[in-house]
């Protein structure tokens, strides 16, 4: 055999392997770049499963379920109190109501009265909003007993009691403006900065909104004829068409008296 011949053979030879060397290289080196790539493009991904093992956001997840749970125990017990809606009590009812909550907001109201029909319908829209505030009225002409004690004389007056006291009162609309077409929402920030009921969550405010909207379509409540009030055109606390009793007679005065 030419030796010429096969020293071309074992060369070529040599450089075919040098060649499938190299390229393994790269292929391995192509291969490394890309875990890299692929681990620094996404360092923010999670891995669920690890997630789910996470005993710091099982125990997190443990303590808002318990704090749900927690929550609606407490609004069912309140509820069992008379919480979450606007109710109707009578002067034997009157010390156990306002006894038997921390917060309680009573109005004391005339039935023929056109402000108290008013403050009616904005406290009864707050009612079921702030279960943690007991929201009652009281006819002013049947509870002449705590109408005096309580000296009432401006309806309609709405008294807030905290752990069973009187620390606060609406007097007529003198904290609204003293306008009849004032807003659910007036009305609920003056209560919120009294205390007498919390703030309300972010997420609850769009839901409220709507339900204002709706509470505040043009409509008038008509008054008696024999119920405006003497020298005012009817724009303040009208008097009742029939005599009040000399106990109770001493509540209705004018919100213009008042200011």
């Amino acid at each position: 055999m030419d030796p010429d011949a096969v020293k071309s053979t074992l060369s070529n030879l040599a450089f075919g392997n040098v060649i499938a060397a190299a390229a393994r290289d790269l292929q391995k080196e192509m291969v490394a770049k890309d875990k890299a790539q692929a681990t620094q493009a996404s360092p923010d991904e999670v891995d669920l499963d690890e997630l789910l093992d996470d005993p710091e956001l099982e125990k997190l997840h443990a303590e808002r379920i318990a704090s749900l749970k927690r929550e609606v125990e407490k609004r069912e017990v309140l509820k069992r109190q008379g919480h979450g809606e606007y109710r109707e009590i009578t002067e034997g009812d009157f010390l156990g109501e306002v006894t038997g909550s921390e917060k309680v907001i009573c109005h004391f109201y005339h039935r023929e009265f056109y402000r108290c029909k008013i403050m009616d319908k904005h406290l009864k829209t707050l009612a079921p909003i702030y279960v943690g505030t007991k929201f009652v009225k009281l006819d002013a002409e049947n509870a002449p007993f705590f109408v005096a004690k309580l000296a009432i004389k401006t309806l309609p007056c709405v008294i807030l009691f905290k752990k069973g006291i009187a620390a606060d009162r609406l007097i007529g609309f003198q904290d609204l403006g003293s306008k009849d077409d004032f807003s659910t929402r007036a009305l609920e920030n003056i209560l919120k900065m009294k205390g007498i009921i919390d703030e309300k969550k972010k997420d609850d405010e769009e839901e409220d909104e709507r339900k204002e909207r709706k509470v505040r379509r043009p409509h008038r409540l008509l008054a008696p004829a024999a119920a405006s009030c003497p020298g005012s055109g009817g724009s303040c606390c009208e008097q009742a068409s029939s005599p009040l009793p000399p106990t109770t007679a001493s509540v209705v005065a004018l919100h213009t008296a008042a200011s």
